[in-house]
């Protein structure tokens, strides 16, 4: 005879399901039409529910921004550390480096994934809001750091290059792939590939370095 769930666990993973379902009935809704234009009542009819249904799982628009927010740092974060992981420990450190282009290339990139609805808002959000996040965004920034440090002391890395800079412009630029990416044209994992060429050729050695000013 089957087990049944007690009826409390079977209302909290309902609760569960339909919380999720209006985050990402948010996120699909942030990332096509921005933040100021999309309202409660959009997400709630994206996501099948009344309006006033939302309250029961989220405060407020900001409530629901925040979750969305952590969800696609998080799925950022995991990704790129997944990927870079499974070369395992003595991995190339330019390996690793593409490895984290790539999976970061797939997330921002993804329809389904909550990091494109977060990098198409992050510019529009009051103040307060982005410095709530600051942390979580500064964590995956110092895993990128790390890369790169551990690719310059390999000597991998030209030495006339600043990698905050370095770090800076990857990241803009991968991110940037959502406001001009389409699919159909190639793909993200294409789209990953020549990311990682351009970036790469141009901060490993033999690519005619300069000598450091200063």
């Amino acid at each position: 005879m089957r087990s049944v769930a007690p009826i409390a666990d079977r209302s909290a993973s309902k609760s569960a399901r339909t919380r999720q379902r209006i985050v990402d009935a948010a996120a699909a809704a942030f990332r096509r039409h921005g933040y100021a234009s999309v309202t409660l009542k959009d997400i709630a009819t994206r996501a099948g529910l009344q309006a006033g249904s939302l309250y029961y799982h989220f405060d407020s628009k900001e409530d629901l921004i925040d979750a969305i927010l952590s969800a696609g740092v998080d799925a950022a974060i995991t990704a790129t550390r997944d990927a870079v992981e499974a070369l395992g420990p003595g991995a190339d450190p330019v390996a690793r480096l593409r490895a984290a282009i790539a999976a970061h290339v797939r997330v921002v990139l993804s329809e389904e994934s909550h990091a494109s609805a977060n990098l198409r808002i992050l510019g529009q959000l009051p103040d307060a809001i982005r410095e709530r996040h600051l942390k979580q965004q500064r964590a995956y920034g110092a895993f990128w750091a790390a890369l790169l440090r551990d690719a310059a002391r390999a000597g991998a890395i030209r030495d006339d290059l600043d990698l905050s800079v370095v770090r800076m412009l990857t990241l803009g630029a991968l991110n940037w792939t959502t406001e001009w990416y389409r699919a159909g044209r190639c793909s993200p994992s294409e789209v990953a590939a020549h990311a990682a060429t351009m970036i790469l050729d141009g901060i490993v050695r033999g690519a005619s370095p300069r000598r450091r000013r200063g």
